[in-house]
C-alpha cells in the first residue's frame, strides 16, 4: 500500500491575542477528521494546537498535493474560523490568504508537511514510526540546525555511523525567497556537509524541504519550509514551520532527533515575529504566553499498523521533567537576548523584519536623509 502521512496547520484565530485557539475550534477540526475517516477520505487523523496553530495530522492513500485532502483541511481551517469570529477573536482567518485554494493549499497560507512511501511493514520497514514536531512564533528556517545534525552529524546521530545510514542523505534545500515556484538544490551529507551548512546557517532565506535515505531512496522528513510574507506580499503571522521526520531502522532514532533540540537555539521570531529569540520544547497544546512570545515547538511520537492507522496512543516527547532544564535554559537565553532590547543582533535586520510599520519607518526616515557639503 502506498501511504501517505499529510500535516497541515494554520492559524486561523486566538485568544486575547497570539495565545492559543478556543479548545472548540480543535474540538470542530478533531469532529471533522473523525467524519473524514467514516466517509473513507482519510484512514486516520487528529488534531492539536501548538501556540496559536491548529494542526491537522492524517494517514491516507491519496498521495502528496491531493486536492480531496487538502479542500477538506481547507474547509475544516474556515469552520474554525467562523467560531473564531462568533468569539471576536485575534487573527481570525489570518493564515488563509486566498479566497479558495486552486487545487491544494500549498501557497494558500497553511503550512503543509507530506511524505509517501510504500508501506509494507517489512524487509527495511518491519515497523513504521514516525515524528512530527510543530513550532510557533519562529521562521521555517529554526528546523535548519536541529535536523541538519540529527541527520549529518554522528556527534548527535550515533546511527549514522551505522551500516544501514553510513552512506548519509541527501538534503533537499529550498530558497524560500522564490514565492511563485520552488527553487530546489540537492546536496548530499557528508560530502556536501559544509555546503549544506553555508545554506542553511540563513534561517530567514533558505531552509531544508525534504530528506532521502541514499541508501534506500526513501523520504526521511518533509518540512513546511515558506514564508507567509512571501506569498501575501505583507505581514501576516509568522511562519510557524510543521516537520515530519520518519524514525527507527534505516533513519534516526527519536533520541537523535530530540537532542539537537536541548541546544533552545536561537531562531527568528518571538513578539511582531522580528526579533531572536531561543527556541524552546514544550508539550503540545501549549500557548504561546511566554515573554516577549518566546518561541516553542513540540514533538510527537506516531506508529502505524498495517492498515496505515495511528497507534491507539501517541508520546509527546517535550512532555517530561527531563526537558524542564532546557526550559529554563531558553528562558534565560531569551533574558539575555532581551535585555539587548532594540539593538543590532537582538532583532532581525530591516530586509527580515516581518511587520512592514519597521520599514515604513525607515523609509521615511531615508527620505529626510541629505548629502553634507564639504566645508
Amino acid at each position: 500500500m502506498e501511504l501517505t502521512l499529510s500535516v497541515i496547520k494554520a492559524d486561523v484565530g486566538s485568544i486575547g491575542g497570539h495565545t492559543k485557539p478556543l479548545t472548540a475550534m480543535v474540538e470542530k477540526a478533531s469532529s471533522r477528521l473523525r467524519q473524514a475517516v467514516k466517509d473513507n477520505l482519510l484512514i486516520d487523523g487528529m488534531a492539536y494546537h501548538i501556540g496559536d496553530d491548529i494542526i491537522l495530522v492524517m494517514s491516507h492513500t491519496a498521495g502528496k498535493n491531493d486536492t480531496g485532502v487538502h479542500q477538506f483541511a481547507w474547509d475544516t481551517f474556515i469552520e474554525a474560523t467562523k467560531i473564531a469570529s462568533e468569539h471576536g477573536l485575534y487573527g481570525a482567518g489570518q493564515d488563509l490568504l486566498v479566497d479558495a485554494p486552486s487545487s491544494n493549499v500549498r501557497g494558500a497560507g497553511p503550512g503543509v508537511a507530506e511524505v509517501t512511501f510504500e508501506h509494507k511493514l517489512s524487509g527495511h520497514r518491519p515497523a513504521e514510526s514516525f515524528m512530527l514536531f510543530a513550532a510557533d512564533k519562529c521562521s521555517p528556517g529554526a528546523y535548519n540546525l536541529p535536523t541538519y545534525l540529527a541527520f549529518a552529524d554522528p556527534m548527535y546521530c550515533a546511527g549514522l555511523m551505522l551500516p544501514k545510514m553510513i552512506k548519509g542523505f541527501a538534503f533537499d534545500v529550498i530558497d524560500m525567497n522564490h514565492a511563485d515556484k520552488d527553487s530546489i538544490v540537492r546536496l548530499n551529507a557528508p560530502e556536501d556537509g559544509y555546503k549544506i551548512a553555508a545554506l542553511l546557517r540563513d534561517n530567514e532565506r533558505f531552509g531544508i524541504d525534504s530528506i532521502w535515505s541514499r541508501t534506500y531512496d526513501e523520504q526521511a522528513a518533509a518540512v513546511s519550509a515558506q514564508r507567509l510574507h512571501a506569498i501575501a506580499g505583507k505581514y501576516t503571522g509568522k511562519d510557524d514551520p510543521v516537520v515530519l521526520v520518519r524514525t527507527q531502522g534505516i533513519f534516526p532514532a527519536p533520541e537523535e532527533l530530540l537532542m539537537p533540540y536541548a541546544k533552545a537555539h536561537y531562531v527568528g521570531g518571538g513578539s511582531r515575529g522580528s526579533h531572536v529569540m531561543p527556541l524552546m520544547p514544550v508539550p503540545i497544546n501549549t500557548p504561546a504566553s511566554g515573554m516577549y512570545c518566546l518561541p516553542i515547538v513540540s514533538a510527537l511520537g506516531f506508529s502505524v499498523d498495517k492498515l496505515g492507522q495511528f497507534s491507539a496512543g501517541y508520546i509527546d516527547f517535550f512532555d517530561s521533567k527531563a526537558w524542564d532544564l532546557v526550559r529554563l535554559k531558553a528562558q534565560e537565553k531569551a533574558l539575555h537576548i532581551r535585555d539587548q532590547g532594540w539593538s543590532g543582533a537582538a532583532m532581525l535586520p530591516y530586509g527580515e523584519l516581518e511587520y512592514g510599520g519597521f520599514r515604513d519607518t525607515i523609509e521615511e526616515l531615508m527620505q529626510r536623509f541629505k548629502i553634507r557639503e564639504a566645508d
